[in-house]
């Protein structure tokens, strides 16, 4: 008897800026740093659940380095990423609270949350997408062999980075892309 292990394709979704709006400043864009400025953008529970109806698993991917840098509390994120599981549309929250100056593998663009996740869901990253809206998550999607999906919401920071991917507005239109590709 043949064993064939099971491969799944999934959607990893950065979360400031794609599942939920940043606090805009200068048109930079920034983490909330307390639960009461964290807000889903519209039509987010409908965008995860076409993902879902269409087999793809879903795993937040996410730099917070507002924790490491002191400017916000771990139980202040925590909570943000409990509102994001009690919509059971999402199968999996990896986190990077390292600073910028800390050198970590798991900040984007590494790509340790990435295959960590791979080996606990079995992931297809062949058949996987990255969908972010910043350079870092572009650049961690092509190190991974993953598709990237840039959201560009015209943020006021360089895109010189950016390497080759599919550009949309949002999420409804990247998820389409997906879902139809």
């Amino acid at each position: 008897m043949v064993t064939v292990a099971m491969n799944f394709s999934a959607v990893f979704l950065d979360r400031d800026g794609v599942i939920n709006k940043p606090v805009i400043i200068n048109k930079k864009p920034y983490a909330p740093t307390k639960y009461s400025e964290f807000k889903f953008y519209p039509g987010i529970y409908e965008n995860l659940q076409a993902l879902k109806n269409n087999g793809f698993l879903r795993i937040v991917v996410t730099n917070q380095p507002d924790i490491g840098n002191g400017k916000t509390e771990l139980q202040e994120v925590q909570l943000m990423h409990d509102k994001l599981m009690k919509t059971n549309l999402i199968d999996g929250i990896y986190m990077c609270s390292h600073n910028q100056r800390e050198q970590c593998s798991c900040r984007k663009p590494g790509i340790k949350m990435l295959t960590d996740a791979k080996s606990k869901f079995n992931i297809n990253m062949s058949r996987s997408w990255l969908i972010g809206d910043r350079w870092s998550d572009v650049t961690a999607a092509h190190n991974a062999g993953l598709t990237p999906i840039f959201v560009d919401h015209g943020y006021a920071e360089t895109k010189s980075k950016l390497q080759t991917c599919i550009k949309v507005k949002n999420l409804k239109s990247a998820v389409n892309k997906i879902i139809t590709a």
